[in-house]
């Protein structure tokens, strides 16, 4: 009878000491997330193997305050930003007044840049803010940067809190976003967009607006999707939100690039990833 007493206490032990570490793993995870609530109901991996890529995704959800996810590993992982950062990098020049709004045009200075034809029949021109965020020019953003100056630029860094907070030093201006100082994680990039899409970052209203405007992928009369691309050598990002059924939902998607097929993949997952939460 004894034994039995004791073999039931300890499977009993057993089940209560699996119980807290599981509530434990629940309670890190969503402190790690500002205390939002983290669903475990996606299968996103699907989505990931469908493609023959490996990374993460993060949504949150605004009105439900609660998180999906695949990865949360790598979701609290820092990387450069690469041209995601252009969202920021905008928001300090039209503070700045390095230029003026998103019709100001920079002149090319004529040499030559891409790294695939399209890219050098998009960049190589005359661009404004507009235009160069749409085609991701990269040289546009460095005439910025260096306008700006480091000192500007490393006060709204610290204002903002952006990722790491790192860009290096003067001689890095016009590159530290680029695999290089600054780095930022997932869901570092999600806090990040939620305070620009509730206006709550140290810019002038007019300045957040424009941003938000060119930010602005597709428009149908069901929802808007704001989002901007990222590409280093090794890792491609797709960060945004879509405003959709009277909510927000903020996304990062970042993912492993070894082939050219996994760049078009970031958006695919993303979308993938929220038609599984009945979106889009």
């Amino acid at each position: 009878m004894k034994k039995t007493i004791k073999k039931r206490l300890g499977l009993l032990l057993i089940f209560l000491t699996t119980f807290s570490s599981s509530w434990q793993i629940q309670t890190v995870q969503a402190n790690s997330t500002t205390n939002s609530e983290i669903a475990q109901t996606t299968n996103f991996q699907q989505h990931f193997d469908s493609l023959g890529v490996n990374g993460s995704v993060l949504i949150y959800d605004l009105n439900r305050d609660t998180f999906y996810q695949h990865n949360p590993n790598r979701n609290s992982t820092a990387f450069s930003p690469a041209s995601t950062f252009k969202i920021f990098n905008s928001l300090v020049a039209l503070e700045t007044d390095v230029i003026k709004d998103d019709v100001d045009v920079l002149t090319w200075d004529g040499i030559e840049r891409g790294f695939n034809p399209s890219l050098m029949k998009v960049w190589n021109q005359d661009l404004n803010l507009r235009l160069a965020f749409k085609y991701s020019a990269v040289w546009f953003y460095q005439v910025l940067a260096r306008r700006i100056g480091y000192e500007r630029m490393q006060n709204f860094i610290n204002q903002v809190q952006y990722g790491n907070q790192n860009i290096g030093t003067a001689e890095s201006i016009d590159r530290f976003w680029l695999d290089a100082e600054l780095q930022i994680t997932p869901q570092e990039q999600i806090n990040f967009l939620r305070r620009l899409y509730e206006n709550n970052l140290p810019f002038q209203q007019r300045n957040i607006e424009i941003v938000k405007d060119i930010m602005i992928m597709e428009q149908t009369p069901n929802y808007t999707l704001r989002a901007k691309t990222g590409l280093t050598p090794k890792v491609g990002w797709y960060v945004g939100y879509l405003e959709q059924n009277d909510n927000v939902y903020f996304f990062a998607t970042n993912l492993n690039v070894i082939a050219e097929k996994d760049i078009a993949a970031r958006i695919e997952i993303t979308r993938l990833s929220l038609q599984e939460l009945g979106l889009l």
